[in-house]
């Protein structure tokens, strides 16, 4: 519920007690999670991603100031984020290739300038081979090794120079639209601690899975009744804790 984790916050800014601070983590883990999902279709592993941006948001605590009056999840976001684009920034080093590789490569671009300006038209591969005196074998070898060992930060623009233009590191994920929902779905996991396993089981499995209340019954092995007055004591359940929980928010 937001009281608390808004009283967990000026609690753990008081005193840095780790246990808090444990507590937050795991109650704000659902919105690292959902940051490090956007940059999934990269080729860094998930574990790691999110790993990478549960440290984010311990960062995100350590830093937070709550008597500023912003909300935290504004500013863990982009301290999350910031820890992830680190992270692509930093694995992409360049790629160090041999020596004589190298001076091949730069060998065989001097030869196709000067191949250009002779012929007055882009060279072929067997002409600045030949130029070179190396083997057409060796020319692919040393120019396809140049082209695989360059790299694009993740911080400079996708298309173009322009400045207004997406980053890299921006278009390799995309948003998250549970992003928004986040706070809902924290205030609805508190809420669903006041349920038996029982009343929580009927809940998710009409509500999340769309089941009927007969297809509930038929899962748990009860009647349809019974399933009925299970659900109608969870959902009194959850009025009484949100109107406890808007009251604590209005104190």
């Amino acid at each position: 519920m937001l009281g608390h984790d808004a009283a967990l916050l000026q609690r753990y800014h008081r005193t840095a007690d780790e246990s808090v601070r444990d507590e937050l983590v795991e109650r704000f883990l659902p919105l690292a999670r959902a940051l490090a999902l956007r940059y999934r279709a990269s080729s860094e592993s998930v574990d790691d991603l999110i790993q990478v941006a549960s440290l984010g948001l311990v960062k995100a605590l350590q830093r937070f100031d709550p008597d500023r009056g912003s909300s935290f999840q504004a500013y863990a976001v982009p301290t999350i984020l910031g820890e992830l684009k680190r992270h692509f920034r930093d694995r992409v080093m360049p790629l160090h290739l041999p020596r004589g590789i190298k001076e091949r490569a730069l060998g065989l671009g001097r030869t196709a300038e000067s191949l250009t300006a002779e012929l007055d038209r882009s060279p072929t591969l067997p002409e600045i081979a030949a130029r070179a005196q190396v083997t057409e074998d060796e020319a692919v070898e040393a120019l396809q090794a140049v082209e695989a060992s360059r790299t694009v930060s993740l911080d400079v623009p996708a298309v173009g120079e322009d400045g207004d233009a997406p980053s890299t590191g921006e278009t390799v994920g995309g948003v998250d639209p549970r992003l928004e929902t986040i706070d809902t779905q924290l205030d609805v996991r508190d809420a669903l601690a006041v349920l038996d396993d029982r009343e929580r089981s009927c809940v998710r499995l009409r509500f999340a899975e769309d089941m009927t209340q007969e297809e509930i019954a038929a899962r748990l092995g009860v009647s349809q009744v019974h399933v009925s007055r299970i659900l109608r004591r969870a959902l009194e359940k959850l009025r009484t804790e949100v109107v406890s929980q808007d009251l604590e928010n209005a104190a």
